[in-house]
């Protein structure tokens, strides 16, 4: 095919997007509109600036476009979708209404309150008098956010009465972010790590792309004010497939299924702010388009030619695809302009762009950059980002930094530790280790990492037999104790003896889970686990998922012993299974008094 593209937007983003729909077989020509000095290697840049909706439909119309790619929100708030898809074009992206997720605060937060979206606690108002009286009772434990459209910024986080009611003044009296702040939602304070989730959508499947991580603050630790992005990595460790199917299950599926039943198909990319918080997910906000600048990274891992996967989320047919992933990891350093996010100088000379180009693996997206004569120059807050692939994320991030280290202009500054949280998740040791017979007893294991992760414990995982790979199953508990585990649970279907082998060879504590996957319906898997020589000895629980779950309470019972936070944990759990208890009963009490 010989299509045309337009893709709308000029930051890191779309100059991601840019480079990788050139590499579709079915492009002949891309055009951006505005574009960016970097984006005018690969594309021609059109000057229509990417809110000018009327212009670009013109352009578009005239120069006889086959695919539009939206990349930036505010179009797609004012209902560029919606305009193009009337005049018979196709466009990629959220209609007017579907992006509210991302344009109104207030409408994503009654979306997920509807279909039980795990969100935080809040509110949002119009009047600074009662929303200052709200915000008391969270004692400056609070998020303050303007309802609208902020570029990412309209996010302030509290930890004080005092910054608490700067925020609010600074969003509904000083007016900082304009009309966007003329709404404003009160959240509770979320404790735990953010993270991002995107998937394509076409209003019916939901195909996640890989697991990613943004910095949002302007500095290294975590400090300063936040940004539209720092930095990012993909893959996030602290994502494992435990929690993206959680992920899927509570969030991304539901708010999907609910603008669906509202009449309202969302069709784009779907992306979820997360906070995880051990087992627990909240969802901090939804956009309505790729990240900026977790889009860099990802485009990077994605094999598949991405225009088929656009197309096939405009026309419906996502059901027919997959997503084909790099194994390897890709990290996004931003370089931007001193003073960002505040106040910053414009068209200082970049120096060094062209020492980068021979690093293979290596990208140097454009954000805020525009020519001058035959010099790129700064022309915004976010200028570079410059994205790396590694066989890991250690190797990724050194091969970004060292492309950083070559590129400079007057005031410029970067995080230097974009990437830091990947390398502290991959550097906890697992404290359990979960051996299975089979990759099939995931499914059933999955109830002791949901035990482990809502105790905070870190595990790992390892398929091996104890008869087809007895060796494997022999190494794993010999060098169990050297590697940090305190305990091994051991699970196998049959008559398997893998927990017998487990115990047989190490000195720590072994539960067996057997599993049910014979005509005898697990209780071979069951005598053969129970039925340990003396001296040799297995715990051994329930057959199949209640025996996975209650190996992963025990398991956290063991730890407990010398960890007196998990005791008090495991207080508080056993407190609440007694409260479901009582609350059942209640609930049956009322059933037979009232009928």
């Amino acid at each position: 095919m010989d299509m045309k593209v337009l893709v709308v937007g000029s930051g890191g983003r779309e100059h991601s997007l840019v480079w990788k729909i050139t590499q579709s077989a079915k492009v002949n020509e891309v055009f951006c509109a505005p574009g960016n000095a970097g984006i005018a290697d690969l594309a021609t840049c059109v000057d229509i600036a990417s809110d000018d909706i009327p212009a670009l439909l013109a352009f578009a119309q005239e120069n006889e476009i086959d695919f539009t790619v939206v990349g930036p929100e505010a179009p797609l708030a004012e209902g560029i979708v919606d305009i193009f898809e009337k005049k018979g074009l196709k466009v990629f992206g959220a209609s007017k209404k579907a992006a509210q997720l991302e344009a109104s605060k207030a409408f994503s937060k009654k979306i997920m309150n509807r279909y039980g979206v795990p969100t935080a606690t809040g509110r949002s108002f119009t009047s600074y008098d009662t929303a200052a009286k709200y915000m008391a009772e969270f004692e400056g434990n609070v998020v303050v956010k303007a309802d609208g459209l902020a570029a990412g910024k309209g996010v302030i986080v509290c930890s004080t009465p005092k910054e608490a009611d700067a925020a609010l003044k600074e969003i509904m009296k000083d007016k900082a972010f304009g009309d966007a702040g003329a709404r404003v939602v009160i959240e509770e304070r979320l404790e735990g790590e953010e993270v991002s989730f995107l998937a394509f959508t076409d209003g019916k499947t939901v195909l996640p792309l890989p697991t990613s991580q943004d910095h949002k603050r302007a500095f290294d630790g975590d400090q300063g004010p936040n940004t539209g992005g720092m930095g990012a990595y993909s893959p996030a460790p602290i994502i494992d497939k435990y929690m993206h199917d959680k992920i899927m299950k509570e969030v991304m599926i539901p708010t999907v299924e609910g603008m669906a039943n509202e009449g309202i198909p969302f069709k784009g990319v779907l992306y979820a702010g997360l906070m995880i918080d051990r087992d627990r997910i909240k969802v901090l906000e939804f956009n309505a388009r790729f990240g900026d600048p977790e889009c860099q990274p990802l485009m990077m891992r994605v094999k598949n030619d991405i225009v088929d996967l656009m197309e096939a989320t405009t026309d419906g047919t996502l059901d027919q695809h997959t997503i084909e992933i790099d194994e390897r990891a890709a990290v996004c350093v931003v370089m931007a302009s001193g003073g960002y996010p505040g106040t910053y100088r414009k068209g200082n000379v970049i120096k060094g762009l062209e020492e980068t180009s021979s690093i293979n693996d290596l990208e140097v997206f454009h954000a805020g950059t525009a020519l001058r004569g035959n010099k790129v120059i700064s022309s915004g807050g976010r200028v570079l980002g410059v994205t790396a692939l590694g066989s890991d994320v250690k190797r990724a991030i050194n091969k970004a930094y060292k492309a950083v280290d070559k590129i400079s202009w007057t005031k410029a500054f970067h995080r230097t530790d974009i990437g830091g949280r990947a390398l502290a998740h991959l550097a906890t040791k697992a404290r359990v280790g979960i051996i299975m017979g089979s990759d099939s007893d995931y499914e059933t294991m999955k109830g002791a990492t949901e035990i482990l992760r809502k105790f905070g414990v870190p595990y790992e995982f390892m398929v091996a037999s104890a008869h087809r790979t007895p060796f494997v199953a022999a190494d794993f508990a010999m060098n169990a104790r050297e590697r940090g585990l305190q305990v091994i649970i051991a699970a196998a279907g049959h008559a398997a003896h893998l927990a017998g082998v487990m115990a047989a060879h190490t000195t720590l504590p072994v539960i067996g889970v057997p599993v049910d996957s014979s005509a005898l319906n697990g209780m071979d898997a069951l005598l053969s686990t129970v039925q340990m020589p003396p001296g040799v000895p297995v715990a051994t629980v329930a057959i199949g998922k209640p025996g996975a779950k209650n190996a992963g309470i025990l398991a956290v019972q063991m730890l407990s012993i010398g960890d007196p936070l998990m005791a008090d944990l495991m207080a508080e759990y056993k407190k609440d299974l007694a409260a479901e208890v009582e609350a059942k009963s209640d609930r049956l009490n009322q059933k037979l008094k009232f009928g």
